[in-house]
Order: structure tokens, then C-alpha cells, then sequence
């Protein structure tokens, strides 16, 4: 009996048609600010960055070639898969949460938990990552200039001769952390305005570029074959997501119900405009042999004689980069709310600041906690950690989406993933392929964490969760 009432207690769901209900007299709220572009900016905000700025030069370098482009219209394909899945959620279940949200709903508590666990190190981590990033170019643009910075300042114990902390990287953190506790309003206003001149640099670089294009630059457009540009796919899908972060704000919006659908798929979409039109530059400005693989759209201006403007795109990538720290520390942020209002974490996590409604406690704690991760480890141990989460991610939210249209055909939906159940099949396919891919010390890492998570489940959260409480009250 024990063990009967264990099982049906970590499948127990959120009641879907009464999410809104529960929630208002449960728990903090969230303040509905963001129309449909401004979560659509950041969407864009967080699709865009290092991917164009400086992984796009990387595979073509080394992997794929001029097809690069291939690489990324095959990611974006497979990324589109589950973008439609999120679509329908985020339509269905405009809570904040995302991908928690929605298998807690679902496919029950311990899914929910098990993905929301997850995704709270990895969206921490893909901030420090960015941060660690950042700080790489704005040393370079400091030496530049002829400035000499300390050592101590410059990088993570271990990544450098006299290096310490990675300072810039730990004030980037911090800085985004306050930003975010300024209300979502502001922040928004911010983001938008940061993602408006980042896209102006990328339409920069395509429409001056273009005419500097060499077509024998494309030939051979696979050098390393048809597989070559399926290993670059893999490589350049971390770049193609960043609307799952977004999808966290959903309690944030104006009307989520319209809006959310439409800013997922607007953002995926206007990315991959963008990110195929600057590889068609890239390539075709220099062959991909002399392509540089950490800076590359700055040094094929150099190439042509447009060093004023490769600074300006250094500039520009820095900003670029920058709005993805915005958009998955807002996601972390909104993820750790949702669990915690929901009892699986305590409570005092949820505490939203009484005028600007923001989880402001949880936004400093994450805060420091990326500083930490960014200012004393190296960028290739953290990005380690950016992979699995999503990916993992991904196949639930299209598992749950096959299994509710089946199980709840009825409940109304304000969009539909088209092409079902193949699209969302196709999304858990191609998120376990590439699951495959990663290193076992990755694996390694992500067992640690979710036997961490376990323990604090069944000793804590299976307990106090709001469900447990609701049903012991009856």
C-alpha cells in the first residue's frame, strides 16, 4: 500500500483547467507587462548570440564548410519540432514554468521536478558560459586599445599565467541579476532595445558584406562531406534555442494565450533568417579554410580592408551576447519561482518584491551563484553543463504534448502543433540523437546532480508540495 500510494504521489498533475485558479490564492504572482514583441525580443535575445558572433565561424572553420548553412537549417528544423510543442503549451498553460509547467502537468510531479531540477544548473550555467564569453571580449578589446589590465582579473584560477577570478565575468552576473530586479517592465524596455541594435549590427554585417562576396569562396560547398554538415548541425543546435527560456515568462504576458505561440515561433523564425543570411556572407567572403574560429565576421572584414567596421562588430557581438544572459537567467529565475510556489521548494523562494513583482530573492541568489561558476571555473568545464538539461527538455515537453492531445483532445488550445504526432516524434529523435553525442563526463556531472535532486524530493518536496498538502487537507 506504501508503495501504491508512492507511485500515484509522483504522478500526481497540476488539474490543467484549474492552473489559474489554484494559483491565485496559493501563491505570489507574477505582473503581466510583456506584449507579443517584447517577448519576442527576448526570444531573439536569446537564440542570437554566440552562435552568429562566433560558432558559426567555428564549424565552418573545422566541420562543415561553406555548408554551414546546411548545419543550421537542419538544426533549425529540428529545433522548429519542439519550438511547435512549446507552442502549443505556452498557449494552453501560459504559467511560468515552461518546461516544468508543463510535464508537472502532464506527465506528473516527479517529471516535473526531474526537468525543472535540471533546468535550474543549466540555464545557471549557459549564464556563466555567456558571462566567461563576454569578458574574452572585452579583455581583447581592452588590450586593443593599449590598456593593461591586472592578471588576477583576467580569468578563472588555471586558465592563465597569475590568473584568479574572472572579474568582469562575476560583475556581468551580478549586473544582469539587478536588472532583472528592477521589474519586468524595465527589464524589457532594456532587453528590447539591446536586441533591436544587435539585430541592427547582424543586418549591418549582411548588407555591407554581400557585396564583398567571392562565389568561388563556396566551392566545395561540402569539403567534408554530407556527414560534415550533419556533426556541424549538432554542434551549431545550441545556438537555435532560447525560446524555451522565453517561454518562462508566460505568466508575464499581457494576453500569453495569443502572444506566447506567436513570439516563440516569430523568434525562432527571425533568428534563423538572420543566422542563415550571415553564414552566406561569411563563406562567401572568405574561404572557410582562413575563417578565424573565435572572431570570425571581424576578421573577414579585416580581410577586405573594413577594419573600423570589424571593431564595431566586436562591439556588436559583445551586446549581442549579452541579451542571452538576460534571457536564461530570467528563465532560471521563473523556473525556480514556479517550483518553489508549488511547494517543491520551500516557499520563501517565491517571495515576489511588493511594487515591482519580481522574485527578487531568487534573482540574487542565482545571480551570485553564476558569478561564482563564471569568476572561478573555465568556460570548457562549465559549458559542459549547458547541453544535457535542454535536451532533455526538449523530449519531454514533446512527449507531453503527443500525450495530451490524445489523453485531453478537448481542452481548448489557441494553437495546434501541426502534423501530429510526427513533428513532436521528430523533436524526441533528433534531442536523443544528439544526447548520444555528448561526452561521458557530461553524463557524469548530470547523474551527480539529479541523485542531489532526488534526495531533496523524497525528503523534502514530495511532502510539502502543493498537491501532497491539497490532498492531505481533504
Amino acid at each position: 500500500m506504501d508503495r501504491l500510494r508512492a507511485g500515484e504521489g509522483i504522478l500526481r498533475r497540476k488539474p490543467i483547467e484549474h492552473i489559474e485558479d489554484t494559483e491565485v490564492t496559493e501563491g505570489p504572482r507574477l505582473e503581466r507587462t510583456l506584449g507579443l514583441w517584447q517577448l519576442t525580443a527576448i526570444g531573439v535575445g536569446g537564440i542570437i548570440g554566440a552562435g552568429i558572433f562566433t560558432l558559426a565561424g567555428t564549424v565552418a572553420n573545422g566541420t562543415a564548410g561553406p555548408a554551414v548553412v546546411i548545419s543550421f537549417l537542419i538544426a533549425g528544423l529540428a529545433s522548429a519540432c519542439a519550438a511547435l510543442s512549446y507552442a502549443e503549451f505556452a498557449g494552453m498553460i501560459p504559467k511560468a514554468g515552461s518546461a516544468y509547467t508543463y510535464g508537472y502537468a502532464v506527465l506528473g510531479e516527479f517529471a516535473g521536478w526531474f526537468i525543472g531540477w535540471d533546468l535550474l544548473l543549466e540555464y545557471t550555467a549557459i549564464v556563466a558560459v555567456v558571462a566567461i564569453g563576454i569578458s574574452g571580449y572585452f579583455g581583447f578589446l581592452v588590450t586593443d586599445m593599449g590598456a593593461q589590465l591586472p592578471a588576477w582579473m583576467l580569468g578563472a584560477p588555471g586558465t592563465g599565467n597569475g590568473h584568479r577570478v574572472d572579474l568582469f565575468a562575476v560583475v556581468l552576473c551580478l549586473l544582469i541579476a539587478w536588472l532583472l530586479n528592477l521589474g519586468m517592465r524595465s527589464a524589457a524596455r532594456f532587453e528590447t532595445f539591446v536586441v533591436a541594435l544587435k539585430v541592427l549590427v547582424v543586418l549591418l554585417v549582411i548588407g555591407v558584406g554581400v557585396f564583398h562576396i567571392d562565389s568561388g569562396n563556396y566551392h566545395p560547398f561540402f569539403p567534408y562531406g554530407l556527414g560534415g554538415a550533419f556533426d556541424g548541425a549538432a554542434l551549431v543546435f545550441f545556438a537555435v534555442f532560447g525560446y524555451d527560456a522565453m517561454s518562462t515568462a508566460a505568466e508575464e504576458s499581457k494576453d500569453a494565450q495569443r502572444h506566447m505561440p506567436r513570439a516563440i515561433i516569430y523568434s525562432l523564425a527571425i533568428s534563423m533568417v538572420l543566422y542563415v543570411a550571415a553564414c552566406l556572407v561569411l563563406t562567401g567572403m572568405q574561404n572557410y579554410q582562413d575563417i578565424d574560429k573565435e572572431s570570425g565576421f571581424s576578421t573577414a572584414f579585416k580581410s577586405v580592408g573594413l577594419g573600423a567596421l570589424a571593431d564595431v562588430i566586436a562591439v556588436g557581438a559583445i551586446i549581442g551576447i549579452l541579451t542571452v544572459m538576460f534571457t536564461f537567467m530570467l528563465g532560471v529565475t521563473r523556473v525556480w519561482f514556479s517550483m518553489s510556489r508549488d511547494g517543491l521548494l520551500p516557499r520563501w523562494f517565491a517571495k515576489t518584491h511588493p511594487t515591482r513583482h519580481v522574485p527578487t530573492r531568487v534573482t540574487w541568489i542565482v545571480g551570485a551563484a553564476s558569478a561564482a561558476i563564471a569568476g572561478f571555473l573555465p568556460i570548457s568545464e562549465v559549458a559542459e553543463l549547458t547541453n544535457i538539461g535542454i535536451l532533455l527538455a526538449f523530449v519531454v515537453v514533446c512527449a507531453a504534448v503527443i500525450v495530451l492531445r490524445y489523453r485531453r483532445p478537448e481542452l481548448p488550445r489557441a494553437f495546434r502543433t501541426p502534423w501530429m504526432p510526427f513533428l513532436p516524434a521528430l523533436g524526441i529523435l533528433f534531442s536523443i540523437w544528439l544526447v548520444t553525442r555528448l561526452q561521458w563526463q557530461t553524463w557524469v556531472r548530470f547523474a551527480v546532480w539529479f541523485v542531489i535532486g532526488c534526495v531533496i524530493y523524497f525528503g523534502y518536496s514530495y511532502r510539502h508540495s502543493a498537491l501532497a498538502e491539497r490532498r492531505t487537507a481533504q
